[in-house]
C-alpha cells in the first residue's frame, strides 16, 4: 500500500492516513475482504506510532469502511455507491480548494481561474 504522510501539514497523521486509505478503497485499488496491513506492519513501513494507525483503522471501521475481527486482522468493506459518489465529491472538494489556494498565491485571479477551468471543462 503506498500511502505518503506529510508530517508538515496541519492534517492530523492519523487522519491523513485514514483519508489514504478511504480513498484507495473508493478508488478500488483495495478490494473488498481486501487485508489491510498490520498495525505493527504500517507503523513500522510508515515510522509512524502503533497508536497513529490504530487511531486510523478505528476511524475507518467507525465509518463503515473496514472491519477488525480480534486475531486476524482488518478487511475492507464493501462500500455503498452512493457513500463512495460522496467520499469522491469531498475529495475532489479538498483538491480544488488547493489547487485553488496555489492558483491564488501564484497571482492568478478568480475570473482567470474561472476561464481556464471552463475552457478545459469545453475541451472534453
Amino acid at each position: 500500500m503506498k500511502v505518503i504522510i506529510q508530517h508538515n501539514s496541519m492534517i492530523p497523521i492519523y487522519e491523513q492516513l485514514a483519508n489514504k486509505i478511504k480513498t484507495l478503497i473508493i478508488e478500488n485499488e483495495m478490494k473488498e475482504q481486501e487485508a489491510l496491513p498490520s498495525v505493527r506492519m504500517l507503523a513500522k513501513d510508515l515510522k509512524i506510532s502503533a497508536l497513529t494507525v490504530k487511531k486510523a483503522y478505528d476511524l475507518l471501521e467507525k465509518e463503515g469502511f473496514i472491519t477488525t475481527i480480534h486475531g486476524k486482522g482488518s478487511f475492507v468493506l464493501p462500500v455503498n455507491k452512493n457513500v463512495k459518489k460522496e467520499e469522491m465529491l469531498v475529495t475532489i472538494q479538498e483538491e480544488l480548494e488547493q489547487f485553488i489556494q496555489k492558483a491564488e498565491h501564484s497571482g492568478i485571479s478568480k475570473e482567470e481561474l474561472k476561464k481556464l477551468i471552463l475552457m478545459i471543462l469545453e475541451d472534453e
